[in-house]
């Protein structure tokens, strides 16, 4: 069985397409939010009941909408609604939008792939470079579809999920392979929009983009993904730096 979610919501278009290609594989399981929560990364609601509602059922595929962020959605399945049935596999979209650079850390599609890489569960999470909601998300299925055969047929290394964006393509285009990247180290320029409601008050709203500190650095996402390549990141959740360890440990014998 294969467990499927994302941000976007129950209603999302890369949902519906993500939970047909991965009908071609096994009975799935949909654990979706009740609305659109991007942006929420690893949050999980403490203050509230979490309620989950069928919102269909037949024999090879069941859908629950949850009234939760991602994070919740994904926990809730794996400890309660599939506690006798662990999936073999977690998929996260398709989101509308990439989740490439910094933008993986802020992503509620990668804390629903990050919640099975901690329930042991092999975990992907795909996103595709437009934000529209009726996207055309057909370039992307022939790599999803490889993308599933060989980690159902081989698993992932332990502690790693996966991260893999999409570029939008024109009506025509094909993607010419992909690369295997490290999120670009950048950050948000101009990220909020200045404004001022009928009433005189301020408010902000947030835009921007994203800049990659070397945008030249072929192994980064970005480089790709700019260049018309699929961008395939294995990622863990320790955000230990090893390598400063030693140096932090000096520093702080000084005091």
């Amino acid at each position: 069985m294969i467990l499927i979610s994302n941000d976007d919501g129950i209603h999302a278009k890369g949902l519906e397409v993500l939970t047909r290609i991965a009908l071609e594989f096994d009975n799935v399981v949909v654990a979706a939010p009740s609305m659109h929560h991007s942006g929420k990364a690893s949050a999980i609601t403490l203050d509230t009941p979490i309620r989950t509602t069928v919102v269909e059922r037949s024999e090879r595929l069941t859908r629950y909408s949850v009234m939760g962020t991602p994070a919740d959605c994904a926990k809730v399945a794996l400890d309660q609604l599939l506690r006798q049935t662990p999936p073999r596999l977690l998929l996260s979209g398709i989101n509308h939008g990439l989740n490439s650079g910094n933008s993986a850390i802020y992503s509620g599609t990668m804390g629903v792939a990050f919640e099975g890489l901690f329930h042991d569960v092999p975990s992907v999470a795909f996103s595709y470079g437009s934000f529209a909601p009726d996207a055309d998300f057909s370039p992307c299925e022939p790599f999803i579809k490889h993308v599933i055969e060989r980690v159902l047929a081989q698993g992932l290394p332990k502690n790693v999920c996966l991260n893999i964006n999409f570029p939008a393509l024109a009506p025509g285009e094909t993607y010419p392979g992909y690369k295997i990247t490290r999120g670009a180290l950048g950050k948000w320029k101009d990220e909020f929009e200045h404004r001022v409601d009928p009433h005189g008050r301020d408010y902000y709203w947030i835009t921007g983009y994203y800049a990659a500190s070397d945008p030249y650095d072929r192994l980064n996402d970005t480089y790709w993904l700019d260049r018309g390549w699929i961008s395939v990141t294995p990622v863990h959740a320790d955000q230990t730096d090893y390598e400063s360890m030693p140096t932090v440990d000096t520093l702080l014998a000084s005091l």
